[in-house]
């Protein structure tokens, strides 16, 4: 009996579990248009919850904007996972690029919100891209093994890659270009097929051929 009221003790509820997700997706929603000035107020009354609950799960908005974005890491590291298993591993590498585009796109107000929390954070900033790089390493690692795309870039490359693409995203029409520009990135990857033929350098372009003399 006493062991089994310690465990009570330290597992959550599950009705306390089900508020907690509840804030959490009604503040990413909330963040999403208003940004980091999104009303905790309008969080509560989103998630159907009493301020007080929201409180008790996050003391401060701080508290609130680092567990909205471990959950969005977690949930692309996740779609990492899912994607192990799709046919085609480069389409499974390009999906996952182009989800994490639109979720800047469609989580602008957010982003700003997040990234005060991850700039003032040196361990999230690690946890984070420690996530990352191992979501998109496994898709990374399967390509390469398949042969489809080189063997010289690092997890690292991608995400420094996706990163510097979506920098202008406050740009009108930053996505569609974003997109493009990903698909030409991933192309770049591809192992091409060998063509059998050697590429003609510039100093053998002006060569006649055998047999052929030039005109004086």
């Amino acid at each position: 009996m006493a062991g089994a009221s310690a465990e009570a003790l330290r597992k959550p509820r599950s009705d306390a579990v089900r508020n907690r997700e509840r804030v959490l997706e009604a503040a990413k929603a909330v963040f999403s248009a208003g940004g980091a000035d999104g009303s905790l107020e309008a969080v509560a009354k989103r998630a159907g919850v009493g301020i007080g609950t929201l409180y008790r799960h996050f003391p401060t908005r701080e508290a609130l904007f680092e567990a909205v974005y471990r959950r969005e890491v977690e949930q692309l590291s996740e779609l990492a996972e899912q994607l192990k298993s799709a046919a085609s591993p480069v389409d499974a590498l390009r999906r996952w690029l182009k989800s994490n585009i639109e979720f800047v796109a469609t989580k602008k107000g957010m982003i700003t919100a997040l990234a005060l929390v991850v700039q003032g954070s040196s361990e999230l900033y690690a946890y984070s891209f420690d996530r990352l790089t191992k979501a998109v390493g496994t898709l990374l690692d399967r390509a390469g093994a398949a042969g489809e795309i080189r063997a010289d870039i690092s997890p690292e490359d991608v995400l420094r890659a996706l990163i510097g693409m979506c920098y202008m995203h406050e740009q009108p029409g930053w996505q569609s270009t974003v997109l493009r520009l990903m698909d030409v990135f991933i192309d770049g990857l591809r192992v091409q097929p060998d063509a059998g033929r050697k590429a003609t350098s510039p100093s053998q372009r002006g060569r006649a051929k055998p047999g052929v003399k030039r005109k004086r």
